[in-house]
């Protein structure tokens, strides 16, 4: 009679390597989190420099396009205000449509986000040269309106598929969060240089305008409009080669970015798998989300309107006309000092500390602005107040951004991708509160009686354009404020999410690693000279649960895509249900010992005859299974 023993080492060994094995990921994981490689300072330069372009573009078709229009092109006020608040308009509604068809893009070879800003931009840059470029058929109305709508519309859709990707590209860059918003700071920086950098180019255009503005004005005896045909010529041309200068940099600056950051595919690479209007139904339903937005919206308005009416109070209202672009120079070299203070400020008294300190600064700098005209030292010092709360705008909004998808993620953790929609939509509101505030003070003007290319204006136009700097874009500052304060993450808030986040991807990976390595323990491999097969129970029904556990929660994630997104409180029971059944497979595991498979050999031997030949065909389908997680010896 033989007598029946197993490897016992080996048995015990594969017990043991499943426990270690557990045991040493959680270690490996612990290392990884100590040890862990931090985002590269060359990386985050270049992702900085990636956002040179929409700002330099967005300061010079801010501050000199409604001029170029009005008094260059000499369009209607109407006509303006109408292109300037349709193209705004369509940018923002581009924008999440944009978002989501990125959010629906799959991976390349270079990454899911970069090729998108890579393709657009030599559209871009053709869009903005035609920007201010005046065709010879513009004396025409009729012609110069469909012309200039169609060229900002169409910049505006391709300014959208690079900003929007870029953007996004915040939370693809590798690292944790600490990194994200040392990345979103240096981004802010440089964008921040960006702006100084396109006013001294405006700044020199408008000094050329200005000059052939006071030209013109000195051989009229009054004020009327401006020929056509042979006013501010030398102004045409410095647009056009601002537009040609700002365009090279569009280009130098892309291929930074294409060439040093490399996007990492990691647990936000998903392609999204839903339609657009679930996933901004999604968004639109997510507090924190909608507060953030209605906040930056309010807040971009106020600095948009009163910055954007700046350059035509300084010329008309103040006397500042020719110190403009020092006015300029003033603002921007106080941001691009203040982010790194902002910076410093946040992460020591926390985000939504820092944006109550830094925005309202605003409002006693406009209010100066306005009951004081031709003091120029004065200007200067409270245009160092607006720089400094225009970082504020820059950074902490943009720096709060992550910890709300982050916060959508720990609460609808089925639902991937949607980072570009988030960033997208955020744009859109940013773009909204640009095309409000060109509309609205455009619109103003025409109704207090504006003229194009006039050297003096009325009393209407003088009180419409205070109006337009101070009372109406600090009530909008204070609205955004109050959406502000009502945001609910909070710095506690903030390190619970992260928390929250870490735990639910250790989750994930640790029941991806239990599908991955899973194997059917009831079925066992037998060389062809054995003539038995012994199974433990309780180990079958314990491997069958686990299995349908993990085929439940797989299913639950993978076969409906559209549901999946909609169910995410399902999806995370299901998920920890079969992440327990596998554990509990695992703790159950129990190997028969020599003894028992001898009795069980002596007492079940002549059933087990006839099930030797069907348990054989069953073994090959499971040759991958290792030999001694499941072979027999017998002696």
């Amino acid at each position: 009679m033989p007598s029946a023993t197993t490897r016992p080492d080996k048995e015990q060994s594969a017990f043991t390597c499943i426990t270690d094995e557990h045991g040493n990921r959680k270690t490996e994981e612990s290392q990884e989190t100590s040890n862990k490689v931090r985002l590269a300072l060359s990386r985050k330069l270049c992702y900085a420099v990636g956002g040179v372009p929409y700002q330099m573009t967005n300061i010079a078709m801010g501050f000199s396009l409604q001029i170029f229009l009005l008094d260059v092109v000499q369009m209607e006020a109407f006509s303006v205000s109408l292109i300037l608040f349709i193209s705004h308009a369509w940018d923002a509604v581009t924008d999440p449509l944009v978002g989501y068809l990125v959010s629906r893009s799959r991976w390349t070879q270079i990454g899911k986000l970069l090729p998108w800003a890579v393709l657009s931009m030599p559209l871009a840059i053709l869009a903005y040269i035609f920007l201010w470029f005046i065709p010879h058929n513009a004396v025409s109305s009729a012609f110069r309106v469909p012309w200039y709508l169609t060229i900002s519309c169409l910049f505006e859709t391709f300014m959208s598929c690079y900003s929007v990707p870029y953007t996004s590209l915040n939370m693809f860059l590798g690292g944790d969060q600490q990194d994200r918003d040392s990345a979103t700071a240096y981004r802010m920086s440089v964008e921040a240089l960006a702006m100084l950098m396109a006013a001294m180019i405006q700044g020199q255009v408008l000094w050329v305008y200005n000059k052939d503005r006071d030209q013109a004005c000195l051989n009229v005896d009054q004020a009327p409009d401006l020929p056509h045909s042979t006013a501010l010529h030398e102004t045409r041309s410095a647009f056009m080669i601002s537009a040609l200068v700002v365009s090279a940099l569009f280009f130098v600056c892309c291929m930074v970015l294409f060439l040093g950051v490399k996007e990492q595919k990691g647990p936000h690479s998903d392609h999204m798998h839903t339609t657009y209007l679930n996933a901004l139904k999604k968004l639109i339903g997510h507090v924190s989300y909608q507060r953030l937005v209605l906040g930056f919206l309010f807040s971009t308005l106020a600095f948009q309107m009163s910055l954007g009416n700046f350059t035509l109070f300084c010329t008309h209202v103040a006397g500042l006309g020719a110190q403009f672009q020092y006015l300029m120079l003033a603002i921007l070299v106080a941001a691009t000092i203040s982010v790194p203070m902002w910076q410093m400020t946040l992460v020591k008294l926390g985000k939504k500390m820092a944006l109550f300190i830094g925005l309202p600064l605003l409002i006693p700098a406009l209010v100066v602005l306005v009951a004081m005209s031709e003091n120029f030292p004065v200007y200067t010092v409270m245009c160092v107040l607006v720089g400094a709360s225009l970082a504020a705008l820059f950074l902490l909004p943009w720096s709060m951004l992550p910890d709300v998808v982050d916060e959508f993620a720990v609460q609808n953790p089925s639902c991937k991708g949607l980072e570009p929609l988030f960033y997208s939509c955020s744009r859109f509101c940013n773009k909204l509160g640009g095309g409000l505030s060109a509309g609205i003070s455009t619109m103003t003007l025409h109704f207090t009686g504006y003229k194009a290319g006039a050297c003096s204006h009325a009393d209407g136009v003088i009180l419409a354009l205070k109006l337009l700097l101070a009372p109406i874009p600090i009530t909008s500052l204070l609205v955004g404020l109050v959406f502000f304060y009502l945001y609910p993450i909070n710095e506690a808030r903030r390190k619970q999410i992260q928390q929250d986040l870490g735990h639910a991807r250790s989750n994930s990976a640790t029941l991806s690693n239990l599908e991955t390595e899973r194997f059917p323990i009831s079925q066992q491999i037998y060389e062809p000279s054995q003539s038995f097969i012994f199974k433990s129970k309780p180990r079958i029904t314990s491997h069958l649960n686990a299995n349908k556990s993990v085929t439940q929660a797989k299913n639950s994630t993978e076969s409906s895509p559209q549901k999946h997104c909609n169910t995410s409180a399902d999806s995370h029971d299901v998920r920890m249900s079969s992440f327990k059944s596998a554990n509990q497979f695992h703790k159950s595991r129990a190997y028969p010992t020599s003894s028992q498979q001898h009795n069980s050999s002596v007492k079940h031997h002549e059933s087990k005859l006839s099930e030797t030949q069907a348990t054989r065909q069953l073994a090959l389908k499971f040759q991958d299974i290792p030999d001694d997680r499941s072979k027999v010896t017998w002696v």
